[in-house]
């Protein structure tokens, strides 16, 4: 009986430690996303556009930290298509990183399955098309990381949450504007601002409460300025990061970059207005949407709050930018405190300068990095790297510092090592806004300065408390520093948000490597991944 007694115990003992173990394991997350074009209004006149499940912006994906994601991207385009996860690290996992370099695109009338997971990650992401232009015709969409009850933020929970995904816009089909490209012409200036793909939206709240708002500049070209009449902004996050929370008017939000901020309802009940506007450009842009109170009953009046003073005042940006601080308090994703990782006490292993030009090449305009514009070959560079197929791509074209000589057309990669610590010093002489964006990672931005960079620059740098963030901004005429860990192996894109020039050629990608194959660097290749170009034929 005591044996009986025993052995019931010990099976019972089993199932409860199988039920805890079922339980601890992340959770998982099943969609089916069906790609098609639709006829919308977005600007007043009918154009074509790229629907998700007939959406447009594509459905927004809520997920909470370290939850999985299996989504079935069905592609029913005339065009082979892809979409990357713009923020999502994809730790160990550059194989569903969703561009060309790491993905074959989805042919027509087909669909691909990607698996990931939002590892240690929280905050405001998007996701859009890395192939032709689709950009330009839509699908893209929110991606929100919400954080684990277990792990408090810095911060009362909000009492709603509001996504807007703010960007320029063209009443020209994409595949016009791609034909200008492909002809070696810039594209022209845009023709309007969209929040949420509409011309006026409106956002609901009680009086007294405070809302969450996740702000994405998901356009192809213009920074922004947003405000909210009436009210400031309180900034929280950036990127997956916690900040300083400091009280803001207005923020500029650059091409492919992400920031939330808390807003209190602390007026009058009545209707204020939502600005969005064009930053540096000789002809701004504006666009409104609307902050209603539950209980009002008086729309938005008086004049739509201004933008900073001067529209070509990057001094003002750049010091705006400056007061982003990492929360050295804050727990992350993770217990830990986001400021127990020293970098500013670590030394570089490799500095790499990167300048950008716009050279003509064989006659029609292109974009470079360090005088080599950028090209897709048919194979994608990973599907190269694992299975050893040469003369894809070269890692001794793309030198760690700019040259002076002609423009010319190659497929670039830089090569790095696993567990690398780069310094980055983006180096921009032309006159224009740039934007750049570094897939599988974030990286400190650590400094910004006019005129060109020097070894005396790093007098200025932030070795403290520098945000951590996936996309950093250019100015004019001037530089911007970055410091990565490189901890995540793969194949990853480092490239320009603005989306013409990432088209003609203003990208590379990073080869973070190490030669002992191990499941603790970087899973295998899915069994279900897509095989194009001279990987056809190989077996995974």
């Amino acid at each position: 009986m005591g044996s009986t007694s025993l052995l019931h115990l010990l099976s019972l003992a089993i199932s409860l430690l199988s039920v805890s173990v079922v339980q601890a394991e992340d959770a998982y997350k099943f969609y089916t996303w069906t790609v098609t074009y639709g006829t919308l209004y977005p600007l007043g006149s009918p154009q074509q556009v790229i629907l998700i499940n007939g959406q447009f912006p594509g459905p927004r994906l809520d997920l909470v930290t370290n939850e999985n994601v299996i989504l079935n991207l069905i592609n029913k385009l005339e065009e082979p298509f892809l979409l990357t996860w713009n923020g999502i690290k994809q730790r160990k996992n550059s194989w569903q990183d969703g561009v060309l370099g790491t993905n074959c695109p989805i042919p027509p009338n087909s669909n691909y399955t990607y698996k990931f997971q939002a590892k240690d990650q929280i905050g405001t992401y998007t996701y859009f098309p890395s192939t032709q232009l689709h950009k330009a015709a839509g699908g893209f969409g929110g991606l929100n990381v919400y954080h684990r009850s277990v792990i408090p933020i810095p911060y009362p929970n909000p009492d709603g949450d509001f996504t807007l995904l703010i960007g320029d816009w063209y009443k020209t089909n994409h595949k016009t504007l791609r034909q200008t490209l492909d002809s070696g012409k810039s594209l022209a200036f845009p023709d309007g601002l969209l929040i949420n793909g509409q011309a006026h939206s409106t956002f609901t709240g009680n009086q007294g409460k405070t809302y969450m708002f996740r702000i994405s500049n998901v356009g192809l070209s213009t920074s922004i300025n947003f405000r909210i009449q009436g009210h400031t902004l309180k900034l929280v996050e950036v990127e997956g990061s916690h900040t300083v929370q400091n009280i803001y008017d207005s923020l500029d939000v650059h091409v492919g970059q992400s920031v939330t901020v808390l807003v209190t309802l602390n007026q009058p009940p009545k209707d204020y207005y939502i600005v969005a506007s064009t930053r540096f450009t000789e002809t701004p842009l504006t666009t409104t949407a609307v902050l209603h109170y539950s209980n009002s009953f008086s729309s938005a009046l008086g004049p739509v709050p201004a933008p900073p003073v001067d529209k070509y005042d990057f001094d003002w940006s750049m010091n705006q930018a400056r007061t982003f601080r990492w929360n050295l308090t804050a727990n992350a994703a993770r217990p830990n405190p986001q400021g127990s990782f020293h970098y500013g006490k670590i030394t570089p292993t490799k500095v790499i300068k990167l300048a950008n030009s716009a050279p003509l090449i064989n006659g029609k305009l292109r974009y470079a990095v360090n005088s080599v514009s950028y090209v897709n070959p048919d194979t994608p560079l990973k599907l190269a790297d694992y299975f050893n197929i040469p003369g894809v791509f070269s890692v001794n074209l793309l030198q760690n510092t700019p040259s002076n000589g002609p423009g010319n057309i190659g497929t670039s990669v830089l090569p790095t090592s696993l567990h690398d610590f780069i310094e980055v010093i983006f180096q921009n002489n032309e006159n224009t806004m740039l934007s750049w964006h570094l897939d599988g990672y974030d990286f400190w931005v650590i400094g910004y300065g006019f005129g060109q960079w020097t070894d005396a620059s790093r007098n200025t740098y932030n070795l403290v408390d520098a945000l951590t963030r996936h996309t950093a901004q250019v100015y004019p005429k001037s530089w911007t520093a970055i410091l990565v860990s490189l901890d995540n192996q793969g194949m990853w894109n480092l490239r320009s948000a603005i989306w013409e020039r990432q088209y003609l050629g203003q990208q590379v990608y990073l080869r973070v490597w190490n030669a002992q194959r191990s499941l603790a660097n970087e899973y295998d290749i899915p069994n279900n991944v897509l095989l194009c170009g001279k990987a056809v034929g190989h077996h995974p």
